[in-house]
Parts: C-alpha cells; structure tokens; sequence
C-alpha cells in the first residue's frame, strides 16, 4: 500500500509518502528527498525500500514554504527553498515523523539523496540510538551555510556514504575532509568514490547524469549494509 499522509508540526501540516511492504519486517526508512521534493522519482525510492520488506516515509521538507515539488529544470527556485532549511529544522521534521508513527530509532535508517543526503548526515547527528544512515551524494556537509560536519562526533550510526569522482558538488578536498573528520570522531562509516560517476548517479529519472553501472553497485552495497545494520525482526 502506498499512500500520502499529513501530519501536524509546529510549523503547520506536514505531508508524508508512504510505502507500505506486503509482509512487514519491523524495520523503517525515512526518505530524505533530492531538491526537486518528493517527486516520482523519490516515490519510486520509497516504493523500492518496501519491496524489500521495509516501511518507507518520505517527508516533504519544503513543507513550510507551500511548494510541494520542482520540475528538474527549476534548480533556481529549489535554492532558496534548501537555504531555508538548517539542521533543527530537518532533525524537528525526521523527529516529528517518528514521533508520530510510534518509530524507535534504532528500528530505522535515514537514507537521502543530493540535498537529502546532507539532510540525511544532519538528522544523524540528533538521532541517537538510530540504526544507519546513508548518504548519497549530499553537497554541503562539508562547506557551505548548512555545513554539519563539526557534528560529526555526535554520529552514533553506521554510515555510508556514495560520492559520485566526477561531482563537481563535491570536490575532493571535501571528500577527503569528511574522511578524516569521521575517522578522528570514531565514526563507524564507509565513503565510497565511484568512478566516472558525477552528481546524482544513480537518479534514473534524469538520464544525462544516470550511471547506471555505479547506481547498481551503490544500491547493492546500500542494501547490504542495511541489512547488517537494521536486519528484519520478522
């Protein structure tokens, strides 16, 4: 089953993808979505996460500013919207989610993508107790008005992390940072560097930047460490 649902925070009403497995397996994965919002293509994320037995929320973090999704085309107006957002906004939202849904986080994974996987870095560094995270190629950990990597010593999930070579959004002096950072935190994490790869690789939806051949693996791996990190209870 899949379905939209609204739930209350402060800052008004909160709409929520969910995507419901056939066979529950008590293991949760919140969806943290590109800077497009929960469109198709992040649906489909959540929808692929419940086919292997998880339940899958995706919340719409542009919530507050009343626009629910961008077109591909519109990178301009999606700026603004992420500016808007700063860590206690996203951990108030992941928090929120799993609040209202009865969730423990050491039953759940936070997983996002491009803005999401900076979103996906912040909430772990405020959910104690949490599972895994995984980042997929997430600009602005690292540098930028949002930057959280000098939260990293409060991680305390496993965490890996996909950087596309070839992302320009992620240059290797931060890629390398980040290493060092989680390594002096003692942070259990994997970062891993596909070659050939640029942002967003494994975003089939806009096929310029798909690298089907590096989406596969990093989808495998991803599956593999959730597996180890939040196996199912049933």
């Amino acid at each position: 089953m899949n379905r939209w649902t609204t739930l209350e925070t402060a800052d008004g009403p909160m709409r929520v993808y969910e995507a419901h497995p056939a066979v529950p397996t008590g293991r949760t994965v919140v969806v943290l979505q590109e800077a497009f919002g929960v469109n198709a293509h992040i649906q489909g994320i959540a929808r692929r996460f419940a086919a292997r037995g998880f339940l899958a929320l995706a919340p719409d973090l542009f919530h507050r500013s009343g626009i629910t999704e961008l077109a591909y085309d519109q990178h301009a107006l999606a700026m603004p919207l992420i500016a808007a957002i700063g860590p206690e906004l996203i951990t108030a939202d992941v928090h929120g989610v799993l609040a209202t849904k009865g969730i423990a986080p050491d039953r759940t994974a936070i997983v996002g993508f491009c803005f999401g996987g900076r979103a996906a870095f912040t909430a772990a560094t405020a959910t104690p107790g949490l599972a895994a995270a995984v980042v997929f190629y997430g600009p602005g950990i690292a540098a930028g008005p949002h930057a959280v990597l000098d939260r990293a010593a409060s991680i305390t999930a496993p965490m890996l992390l996909h950087v596309g070579a070839e992302d320009p959004t992620i240059p290797q002096p931060q890629v390398e940072e980040i290493d060092s950072v989680l390594t002096a935190a003692d942070v259990d994490f994997e970062q891993l560097v596909y070659a050939g790869a640029g942002h967003a690789f494994a975003c089939d939806a806009r096929p310029h930047m798909f690298h089907e051949a590096s989406a596969a693996i990093a989808w495998d791996r991803t599956y593999a460490f959730l597996d180890k990190n939040l196996p199912p209870t049933t």
